[in-house]
């Protein structure tokens, strides 16, 4: 680092110059991300004073009770990702069915995203940190034409860009492409993510393993093993908040490992 701030935009800009023949809409869409990020990040700051905190009488298609700022978040994103016209459509876990932005500027986007808006939005009246999840897929069916299903239905290791955005003690995005994963902090002096973690490796050893106790009995015998492992054997510390994104992002820079495994209900 040389000193001098990088925001997102001109991070992607400096990324695209290097890959010949790039066209520059994943660069645009991560940047759509970025401002649906940047909206949330303020209506979770503000979220008891804008009465937008508890449960909003409804649950989503895991059965899991929908709080209002799920809502909230989730037509924040929708609205920056349709605007942003370099995504295609969407899928959400507060969506009964896909979206499709069908309209002629949208249907020439090479990508669908995937995305959680609001992990963890139980969390919010006890201050712990929450985040959304988003996963960038490239179309397989025609561009020009409004994308389909089998566009959402790719295996994980089809997405060419999958991230985060975290809202703690500061508001963070972390995004993996082939290219490395890269961290950037929300500035809230100038509104703009700012390169603050480049080129992010989780550390290849550390003694912390995060995952649910309270469902050790209900885990099967391998896992539970596993655990007892980390424990004893290794030595181990836990570390869990019950708030993926902020367990995740703990484990990705300070190294370690995340399970989050089936039980006999939920196998």
């Amino acid at each position: 680092m040389t000193g001098r701030i990088i925001s997102l935009e001109e991070f992607t800009n400096e990324q695209l110059r290097q890959i010949p023949g790039a066209t520059g809409m994943l660069s645009a869409l991560l940047r759509d991300i970025g401002l649906a990020g940047k909206r949330i990040s303020a209506a979770v700051n503000r979220a008891g004073l804008a009465n937008i905190l508890g449960a909003a009488d409804k649950r989503n298609v895991h059965d899991e009770e929908v709080q209002r700022l799920d809502v909230y978040a989730q037509q924040l994103f929708r609205d920056a990702l349709n605007q942003g016209h370099s995504c295609a459509g969407i899928v959400s876990e507060e969506l009964d069915d896909i979206e499709i932005f069908n309209n002629p500027i949208n249907n020439r986007s090479r990508y669908v995203v995937a995305f959680d808006p609001l992990d963890g939005s139980s969390n919010i009246e006890t201050n712990i940190s929450i985040g959304s999840i988003f996963g960038v897929y490239k179309r397989i069916s025609q561009t020009g034409l409004p994308c389909s299903m089998e566009d959402f239905l790719q295996p994980g290791t089809a997405q060419v860009a999958a991230g985060y955005i975290m809202y703690g003690s500061s508001t963070m995005l972390v995004y993996a492409t082939r290219r490395g994963a890269q961290g950037f902090t929300l500035d809230p002096h100038i509104g703009e993510f700012c390169l603050s973690h480049p080129s992010i490796h989780c550390p290849a050893d550390a003694a912390c393993y995060s995952v649910n106790h309270a469902y050790l009995q209900q885990y099967n015998k391998s896992v539970q093993e596993y655990i007892s492992y980390c424990q004893h054997a290794q030595e181990s510390t836990e570390r869990y908040t019950g708030s993926m994104v902020a367990d995740m992002h703990r484990t990705l820079l300070k190294g370690g490992i995340f399970l989050y495994p089936g039980t006999h209900k939920k196998p």
